[in-house]
């Protein structure tokens, strides 16, 4: 049986009110590319790419316009129901991402990986590096993992680095902000590049 994850305990409005702040920020012209900039620069052309925990797919609407081809998996269907309506033109799933193999099935390697908008905070307690391995497990050899999350939300970054080891992945680089500025132990968000191993990933962490 899967965990409830903590944003599940946040309630639908907290869904609701999601949706609605991201609808009312894009009609206002603010700018949310920003996490979807940072990983186009770091992916080939035309690369496939996972949006684990994509909520109203904003950012997998933007590497898809880049020329990507992504696929969103995201726990709340009330947020996959928007990222549908907003962005028909999506691949998104519902799924737990603590069952990302049931949820993208026979799916080949992907070039890269997002997990960012806090989704490593609201995971169930105790998920972090199954849900860091089980997305490894569906990237190549050496892809990047991008993942986002604020100080606000009470993940430690040394435990974030502890999962992440767990899970045999290796930090790569880190910074501040998604514009690249540095990052230090005081900042009040973290953006961190992970990298899977050169090699094959190792056995417990292969799909099957």
């Amino acid at each position: 049986m899967v965990t409830q994850t903590r944003w599940a305990n946040e309630g639908s409005e907290k869904s609701r009110w999601l949706i609605e702040r991201f609808r009312r920020l894009s009609a206002d012209g603010h700018d949310l590319g920003g996490e979807a900039r940072f990983m186009d620069t770091l992916m080939p052309r035309h690369a496939t790419i996972l949006d684990a925990g994509c909520g109203t797919g904003r950012v997998a609407a933007f590497l898809a316009r880049c020329g990507h081809h992504v696929v969103g998996v995201d726990a709340d269907p009330e947020l996959i129901e928007a990222a549908r309506a907003d962005h028909p033109e999506l691949d998104v799933r519902v799924g737990n991402l603590v069952g990302l193999a049931e949820v993208l099935g026979a799916t080949a390697p992907f070039d890269g990986a997002v997990v960012v908008g806090n989704v490593m905070p609201y995971l169930a307690p105790d998920t972090e590096t199954e849900v860091l391995g089980a997305i490894a497990a569906h990237l190549k050899a050496d892809a990047p993992i991008v993942v986002g999350f604020g100080a606000a939300f009470g993940y430690a970054v040394t435990d974030f680095d502890a999962h992440a080891a767990a899970a045999g992945l290796s930090v790569e680089q880190r910074f501040s902000t998604w514009d690249l500025r540095p990052w230090r132990p005081e900042s009040e968000f973290t953006v961190t590049v992970l990298r899977t191993p050169a090699g094959l990933l190792s056995p417990e962490w292969t799909v099957q």
